[in-house]
């Protein structure tokens, strides 16, 4: 909504009230006119970054008009690493966030006709994608804009751009931007309402829930996990700098304990099901997923260190610990109706 209104002067909750309508009847008509939606944000998105990926490539090359060949500024104001390695330790809890959503691609592949070849294949573009062109274009970004330079804090593609000559850098960025985060917004609705469908399928939600319609679609569910959006609409309308403040802070590490449950699980349950049955393999185990659950945990330390993200973690602590009572409270409901005479 924000982005919206760079170019129109709206509200900000009429925008946002808008943008959820249009993506919840997405979702709503089938999981083909989802998959379309995300096909072509998908495409403006990789496209963006091709074309990024290319022309910083030709600028820092010196294929560019008036440009030499110089990388000058990988090594220049402060060296290689200016700030000291432990930096990179204290950017991996922002970077670690705008990793956020790659599962998404597993979860819609386990609506394929072909599940298992297709989480497989997500899963190894994924890993491929985000080696290309998140570290690629980070890359080019260095050495084409100075990393002190002060444009490079509010949008490092536009600030690089503008560098390279090319006019209207902020109105292709935020466009570019625009198409990510609906993206965004609807692949979380669409994978909020799948998770919803398999709790209300495992008895920890309403059974009525699980009801899908002629083109298969889990309206119920779907519906149901719009919901928490809208209240963060009239949050932003009500409240913008109380309630919607707290709810964005609130979720901030809530994905990393996601994250760290998925891992644990996978331990666990690789160790109790049978190699024969065993679809999809994951390489490296168990090394890599002690690794993992590593990391996981030493971000969630850096965030409970660092004075600017502690915050967040307690909120997002706070919020785990609802879902958590929330679910030993579903779970005694449910023991005790299965125990009740009929």
């Amino acid at each position: 909504a924000e982005i919206i209104r760079y170019w129109v002067d709206l509200p900000l909750w009429l925008v946002a009230f808008g943008l959820m309508v249009l993506m919840t009847a997405t979702n709503l008509i089938s999981v083909r006119s989802y998959g379309e939606f995300e096909y072509w944000f998908a495409g403006i998105k990789v496209l963006a970054i091709i074309a990024f990926l290319v022309l910083g490539t030709l600028y820092v090359i010196g294929l560019w008009p008036d440009k030499d060949f110089d990388v000058s500024l990988m090594t220049s104001h402060g060296g290689f690493f200016p700030m000291g390695v432990g930096a990179i330790f204290s950017s991996i809890v922002v970077v670690v966030f705008s990793m956020v959503g790659a599962e998404i691609a597993t979860v819609a592949a386990a609506e394929s006709d072909d599940p298992e070849k297709a989480v497989a294949r997500a899963t190894q573009s994924v890993i491929l994608r985000v080696a290309t062109f998140f570290v690629g274009s980070m890359i080019l970004i260095v050495l084409i804009v100075p990393w002190d330079d002060n444009e490079i804090g509010d949008s490092p593609y536009v600030a690089a751009f503008t560098q390279m000559g090319i006019p209207h850098a902020d109105d292709i960025m935020n466009a570019v931007v625009l198409t990510a985060v609906l993206s965004c917004l609807n692949s979380g609705l669409y994978t909020a309402s799948r998770m919803v469908f398999v709790l209300a399928d495992h008895g920890e939600a309403p059974r009525a829930l699980t009801k899908v319609n002629s083109r298969g679609v889990p309206v119920g569910t779907i519906l149901t996990s719009t919901v928490v959006g809208f209240l963060c609409v009239i949050a932003a309308y009500v409240s913008p700098d109380t309630v919607f403040l707290f709810l964005l802070n609130s979720s901030g590490a809530v994905i990393l304990f996601v994250y760290l449950l998925i891992a644990v699980s996978q331990l666990i349950l690789r160790r109790q099901t049978p190699p024969e049955d065993l679809v999809v393999k994951m390489w490296a185990y168990p090394v890599l997923t002690i690794v993992a659950i590593a990391g996981i945990l030493a971000i969630l330390v850096q965030m409970a260190i660092g004075s600017d993200t502690r915050s967040q973690l307690l909120l997002s602590l706070l919020s785990w610990g609802v879902a958590l009572v929330a679910f030993v409270v579903m779970r005694r409901f449910s023991r005790s109706r299965e125990t009740s005479p009929t």
